[in-house]
């Protein structure tokens, strides 16, 4: 359900619409602010959210990297040894879109030996990051955590030096189809590309054609270009391509923090405190 100008104007005792979780894209948040209702929506690093999403996108990678589908095969065969996969360790990943999913992913992909790059709109200086003790610190700051960085205008550059790309890009008028033919062109041969952000920050037409001829190594999606994901989509035929149903912030952990966050809100809203523990965007 889409909470569209209509539905917010019939809405005449509304105080705030809160996203369970952090997508924004079902809420006319313009309607909502010309009617004096607030939108948030739950930080994913406070809730876990984040951290699910940033271990779906290594999912997604080690499933890619060590040939999945045709692992499955190989068990319905009863071959032994096959296939021949590909390591992480080495790889060099560029995370489109460094905000709390891209930290996330960042902190967890340090232990495997990768280089990060990754683009942001901007760079705070100093930048506060809580990591994993492997993570070397210095004063408090992250040390080494991406060993690149770059701005939006760096994308082709990065993505031509990637082993794998992973879209944690939020989404919005710059960003729908920024995957298109020219980026994925400017890709290394045989590179992969993850998405678990948006499925409209890819260009579909792009993909498939990347894959048919071989240029893209592999695509793994936990977000599509229509939703629910249409299970006779011509994309399945191939064996270097998996999908998860949109569940990578899906995990009891993240529910259940985003689930109090809700509930101390509401008590916060009823009382008349100041409300907290969520972002507002308007």
């Amino acid at each position: 359900m889409r909470l569209d100008s209509d539905v917010i104007s019939r809405a005449k005792q509304m105080k705030l619409i809160m996203q369970f979780g952090v997508g924004l894209e079902g809420v006319d948040i313009d309607a909502a602010t010309k009617h004096g209702i607030k939108v948030a929506r739950i930080p994913g690093d406070a809730t876990g959210n984040a951290a699910s999403c940033a271990e779906m996108a290594i999912y997604l990678m080690l499933g890619l990297l060590r040939k999945q589908n045709e692992m499955q095969i190989s068990v319905k065969q009863k071959k032994l040894g096959e296939p021949t996969g590909e390591a992480l360790l080495g790889k060099t990943v560029f995370i489109m879109g460094f905000g709390n999913i891209g930290m996330d992913l960042a902190k967890r992909l340090k232990p495997f030996g990768v280089k990060i790059i990754a683009t942001k709109r901007s760079w705070p200086s100093n930048l506060q990051v809580p990591v994993p003790k492997a993570v070397p610190i210095q004063n408090g700051i992250v040390d080494d955590l991406v060993d690149k960085k770059g701005s939006h205008g760096d994308i082709y550059e990065f993505a031509s030096s990637a082993d794998i790309v992973v879209c944690c890009l939020s989404l919005n008028k710059e960003t729908v189809g920024i995957v298109n033919k020219s980026f994925i062109s400017s890709m290394k041969q045989g590179a992969l590309l993850v998405n678990i952000a948006r499925g409209h920050l890819l260009d579909y037409e792009a993909v498939v054609h990347h894959l048919e001829s071989g240029h893209l190594g592999g695509l793994g999606i936990d977000v599509a270009w229509t939703e629910p994901f249409d299970p006779d989509d011509p994309i399945l035929k191939f064996q270097n391509v998996i999908i998860t149903p949109h569940i990578a912030g899906v995990t009891e952990t993240s529910y259940r923090s985003m689930a109090k966050v809700v509930g101390d809100v509401a008590l916060q809203l009823h009382a008349g405190n100041p409300l907290t523990g969520i972002e507002f965007v308007n």
